[in-house]
Order: C-alpha cells, then structure tokens, then sequence
C-alpha cells in the first residue's frame, strides 16, 4: 500500500489541469508545465481533486504510483510558487554577475565562465556572492543549481567554491610540519 501514492491531489484556485492520455498540463499563474506519464498509470481528475490508481501490485507499478503521484504534486506546487535554490560563493577573488539572461562567474580560471539562462529558468544574483536560481520545474531548477555548483566544487582544506547555502562542507586538516 502506497501512503504517498493514494493522498489525492487538490488542484487550488487558477491552475488548470488538463489530462490527455497519459500526458498531463498543468497551467497557473507562474507558467505552463508538461509532462509525460507512465502509460501503466492511472490519473484521473473529479471536482478539482486528482487521484493516482495503479492496475496490479507488481513492483514496478508499486514504485511508480508513489513517484507520479509527487511529480504531479511538484508541478502544481511549482506554477502557484516558484521553486528556489540558493548558491554561496566562498573564496577570495570569486564572485558571480548578471549580464542580461548571462549569468557571469569569476571563479578563479583564466576566463570568465558564462551561463545563458535556459527556458523557464531565471538567475538572481542580489549580491555578488550569492545566486539564486528560480523556476516553475522542480527538476530543472535543482539540475541547474547543480551544474551551476558544478563549475567549481566546494574543496574541504579552506572550503572555497559554490556551494548551497544549507550545505555543510567537512573540513580536513591540512599538513603539519615537520617535527
């Protein structure tokens, strides 16, 4: 018994959800989503209320009937509010700016690293050691902030690099001298 996949979905007031087979659109008042689900299961949509149902109790199925259930759940949430992800910028010298839809990275190379905005993605940067990555695709957002943080991984002797804010980065010892 799925306790996730069997909480019905309660669509709240300006988004609107049309299911076409086994594609699902969310429509709201911060962007339109699609996606594409599996074809074994079962969404249906009553007075406002969408409920994910699964044929058998085969593995498979007891797997994706939780899983689509949150995915709808993501999209909804996401075009009512955005999703956010917060990235620190820590060391000497580095610092992120926004030039148009670019998002600007001086981290150290011998070059500046460029990053365009893709769809549905926007880059706030309210200071120059911090970025914001803001979208209505829960995925895409996280993927994004993840290649974003990519381009210079937090090292653990003096813990410069991009990090998330919440991240906790553990610290070695660095040598000790000769005795």
């Amino acid at each position: 018994m799925s306790r996730i996949g069997n909480k019905p979905i309660t669509v709240p007031e300006g988004v609107e959800v049309k299911i076409e087979g086994h594609k699902i659109t969310v429509k709201g008042p911060k962007g339109t989503l699609e996606k594409e689900l599996h074809p074994n299961m079962n969404v249906a949509l009553e007075n406002n209320v969408i409920k994910v149902t699964r044929p058998d109790d085969e593995p498979q199925n007891r797997s994706l009937h939780g899983l689509t259930r949150t995915l709808i759940n993501n999209m909804i949430t996401g075009v009512v509010n955005e999703y956010t992800r917060e990235l620190e910028i820590n060391g000497v010298g580095y610092r992120a700016a926004k030039q148009g839809n670019k998002l600007v990275l001086t981290l150290g190379y011998s070059h500046p690293v460029e990053m365009v905005e893709p769809a549905g993605i926007k880059y706030e940067v309210p200071t120059p050691n911090q970025i914001i990555v803001k979208g209505v695709d829960k995925e895409l957002v996280g993927q994004m902030a993840a290649v974003i943080r990519t381009k210079r991984p937090p090292e653990v002797y003096r813990g410069k690099g991009i990090k998330y804010v919440e991240e906790h980065i553990r610290r070695k010892m660095g040598k000790t001298g000769k005795k």
